[in-house]
């Protein structure tokens, strides 16, 4: 199954089949053949967002009055399998479909829905979150960009930086406090969305990071940014709440794809191991090669298990925080883990870039910082705990 395409998860009916299969020979001609050009390059083309956008693979959850299908979360965790599956750096379109778009579809005006939405849909619009700022990452509280109200406008200053789809982006949904007096600090939290063109918003450099090379990263600058009032979302003050409310998909999000990513290494590696010759037999035919191997695929079943148990509980509706919030530091953890032993398997061949496992083994450890890391995870679960 590994690699592979697992048809047991409860929530996938035949109509997911279908979806999968188109999803995958759409990846196989527009994302396969270009993505490491993507890489070399440092970004993925507005373009490839184009086409997504022209083929319904673009926040297909969405209502259809806006230019959605109205479709349910199992096709958003097969587009976030498939888009892992072509490599770690595609995360910014998950980013876009099922963190940053619901935010504007749960609490923005039917006026802003109809302004932003079918762009978001088209690919027309790409969108961003700026949370983490230089000095501020997971104390949300301590972040120091502000907006003062004057008149119909917000007057923003801040920097905001490791902006996934920073560059790219036309509208970003701003964590910035309209209440720097609240007591306490979270309550003067509010959250605004700035387009692409705003006077005094500017973007800084793209960031050089070891993994996720095509993966759009930016530093966000607010130099007495100029924000239409009607770009608030929801209400002021409320911006903590609605961050809150949001985080189990974006962490379930994460989830998914370092389970993918663990799933991809170790086929790549069991392929590796069968060809490769040593000592006159494939290094696949050893002990300790053949014990690695199991217990790499143990846990990766464990993790599929679990996984497909909280997507579903996901889907229900059900308050699953503390679950999901082990699902990501575990599954996180177990990922790097694999890419480690995989890593080791390839033997040298395996530091080299022509080797896929390299860049799986690049790419994989920031998944446990982002979104939450491995601590603030373990922090929600011990406080769940009634500890």
């Amino acid at each position: 199954m590994f690699g592979g395409v697992r048809m047991t998860s409860r929530y996938i009916q035949e109509e997911h089949k279908i979806f999968r299969d188109a999803f995958r020979k759409f990846l196989e001609k527009e994302a396969y053949p270009h993505y490491d050009t993507w890489e070399k390059d440092g970004i993925i083309p507005r373009e490839f967002w184009t086409k997504m956008g022209e083929n319904g693979f673009l926040c297909p959850w969405l209502d259809e009055k806006y230019g959605g299908l109205n479709a349910d979360f199992a096709y958003e965790v097969i587009i976030n399998e498939e888009l892992e599956r072509v490599g770690s750096s595609l995360i910014g379109l998950g980013l876009h479909n099922d963190i940053v778009v619901p935010y504007l579809d749960t609490y923005g005006t039917e006026e802003q829905k109809e302004r932003w939405l079918p762009g978001c849909i088209s690919g027309e619009l790409i969108t961003a979150i700026a949370m983490t700022e230089p000095g501020a990452g997971s104390d949300l509280a301590g972040i120091r960009t502000a907006a003062v109200r004057d008149g119909d406008h917000y007057i923003l200053n801040g920097e905001k930086t490791f902006i996934t789809n920073g560059i790219h982006a036309d509208l970003a949904v701003v964590v910035c406090k309209t209440d720097p007096a609240a007591k306490p600090a979270y309550k003067g939290i509010s959250l605004l969305v700035v387009e692409r063109g705003t006077p005094g918003f500017s973007r800084g450099k793209k960031l050089d990071k070891v993994g996720l090379r095509s993966q759009d990263t930016a530093e966000l600058i607010f130099d007495d940014a100029y924000v239409p009032v009607q770009n608030l979302l929801g209400e002021e003050g409320k911006g903590f709440y609605y961050l809150m409310n949001k985080l189990q998909q974006e962490r379930l999000i994460v989830g998914i794809a370092a389970q993918i990513a663990a799933e991809e290494m170790l086929k790549l590696t069991i392929e590796y191991v069968q060809n490769r010759k040593a000592f006159g037999q494939s290094i696949g035919s050893f002990q300790n090669t053949r014990f690695k191997i199991a217990e790499m695929a143990t846990q990766i079943e464990i993790g599929r298990t679990f996984l497909d148990d909280l997507i579903m509980n996901h889907m229900e509706g059900k308050d699953v925080v503390t679950q999901v919030s082990m699902a990501k530091w575990w599954l996180t953890d177990m990922a790097k883990q694999v890419a480690s032993e995989c890593m080791q398997l390839h033997g040298g061949y395996g530091y080299m870039e022509e080797y896929e496992i390299a860049r799986r083994y690049r790419d994989i450890p920031v998944a446990a910082i982002y979104a939450g890391t491995t601590e603030i995870m373990k922090t929600i679960i011990a406080k769940n705990l009634g500890l």
